[in-house]
């Protein structure tokens, strides 16, 4: 059964380009990844980076989303970071500029000039951000920069060039990163963004896997707690899949309504709402939030103090990454899913809920139901973000694959599979759920 559904992908010509077309964009940005920035030591920050792999903090968690580009120090070393803390200003900015506002709802044409000012703020945050790091890794070996007990010197020619060359790199690299995510988006299969991300990640698993292995040949670790540990990830993939799937049905019924000479008789549907509407976004953005002390501590010494305890204090770290979370999922979800529309669409179809009168007081229900939904999928990301990483340093190992990297793994293969169902059924091939029709469902928010 699952071997024909595999089979049917490959007998479509459309699908089978666009996932080749899809698989080489993503080699070509793995093979960019071992890309060095000129006037860096590879191996000193090998070692700065495997000294850092015992301590966990930010800069293994940019690490693992860049997909081991920090740890080369790669043209790629920023990763598509510079475009996530983009797009969440441009929302903001949404939000209070009524010009912004206005772009938004003009249809396709609007969404591209939104689109071409996130690019924009994308190279400015690259070029500020490719600064940072430069300063940053100058002082590597010589300052110490912040991380007592590591000697060797990253850049051994510190000058303006080496300034200069390291902000056009960088700023370079996410500039092509960006244009592989819209190319993979357009032509491709899935979210690109999000697929690059999705990349960086898994690329990280064999490695990952293969330091457990080695801890637990050294005897740091025991076996069953290896075991265990392995166990309680294939639980939490197990609850992803289950809440990203769940949702909320409010039933709809619409009256009898001619059409030309034709009656047709009132019909009753329901429409669907997920439990984590909001999807991996609030964890991208937290960590995209957290990585703005790392770089302003480089130039502003009051911001070292705050720079030095997120990323030495796994608590710390978890709690305010807790919080943005739980802020993130309500912001976004009030972004993207607008009560009153819904309400008034479901009224000019002639629907209504039913004991539900239409219009303001169909907003306010599904106004009420969106806010509990949205609480429940906060707390369901926070936890499975923390968790696991909570556990991992309760036992003493700081286990790479931790719960926000499994979060957007199971979450854009959810919703990549389900771009392909979609594809499948279209030209009525058997999907991936089998002959009694697809019930794979991602994160695809509906309309009424």
């Amino acid at each position: 059964m699952a071997f024909n559904a595999f089979a049917n992908v490959f007998r479509i010509a459309e699908l089978r380009s666009r996932l080749a077309y899809t698989l080489v964009l993503l080699a070509v940005y793995r093979i960019g990844i071992f890309i060095n920035t000129p006037g860096v030591d590879r191996a000193a920050m090998n070692a700065f980076m495997e000294a850092q792999k015992q301590s966990g903090g930010l800069v293994s968690l940019f690490n693992l989303f860049s997909g081991g580009a920090l740890e080369q120090m790669s043209i790629f070393g920023l990763g598509i970071m510079p475009y996530v803390s983009a797009s969440i200003i441009m929302q903001l900015l949404a939000v209070v500029v009524p010009s912004l506002e206005r772009l938004q709802k003009e249809g396709a044409g609007g969404r591209q000039k939104i689109n071409q000012y996130t690019r924009y703020g994308t190279i400015v945050l690259s070029i500020i951000q490719g600064i940072g790091i430069s300063r940053w890794l100058a002082s590597l070996g010589r300052s110490d920069g912040g991380q007592s007990g590591f000697n060797q010197i990253v850049v051994p020619d510190d000058s303006a060039w080496f300034t200069f060359m390291t902000v056009i790199s960088l700023t370079a690299g996410t500039a092509f990163i960006m244009w592989l995510g819209e190319r993979i988006t357009e032509r491709g299969i899935g979210n690109g963004i999000s697929l690059i991300i999705f990349a960086g990640i898994v690329a990280r698993v064999v490695p990952g896997a293969k330091q457990l292995l080695d801890l637990t040949r050294q005897e740091v670790i025991a076996v069953a707690e290896v075991l265990g540990l392995l166990a309680f990830m294939l639980l939490i993939i197990g609850v992803v899949v289950y809440v990203e799937r769940g949702m909320r049905r409010i039933p709809i019924q619409y009256a009898k309504r001619m059409a030309g000479r034709r009656m047709f008789a009132g019909q009753a549907t329901y429409f669907p709402m997920k439990v984590n509407t909001s999807g991996v976004i609030p964890p991208i953005f937290a960590g995209a939030v957290l990585s703005f002390p790392a770089t302003l501590g480089t130039w502003f010494p009051f911001l070292q103090d705050f720079q030095r305890a997120i990323e030495g204090n796994l608590w710390i770290y978890n709690g305010l990454f807790i919080l943005l979370v739980i802020f993130f999922a309500y912001f976004y979800t009030a972004l993207t899913f607008r009560p009153d529309d819904v309400a008034d669409n479901i009224k000019k179809q002639g629907g209504y809920i039913p004991g539900i009168r239409p219009g303001r007081q169909t907003a306010e229900f599904i106004e009420r139901v969106l806010n509990r939904l949205t609480f429940g999928g906060a707390l369901y990301l926070a936890v499975i973000c923390v968790i696991p990483s909570v556990i991992s340093g309760l036992l003493g190992v700081r286990f790479t694959f931790g719960g926000t990297a499994l979060l957007i793994v199971v979450g854009v293969a959810l919703d990549t599979v389900q771009q392909i169902e979609g594809h499948l059924i279209s030209r009525n091939y058997e999907g991936f759920a089998g002959p009694r029709g697809p019930r794979i469902r991602g994160r695809v928010r509906a309309a009424a």
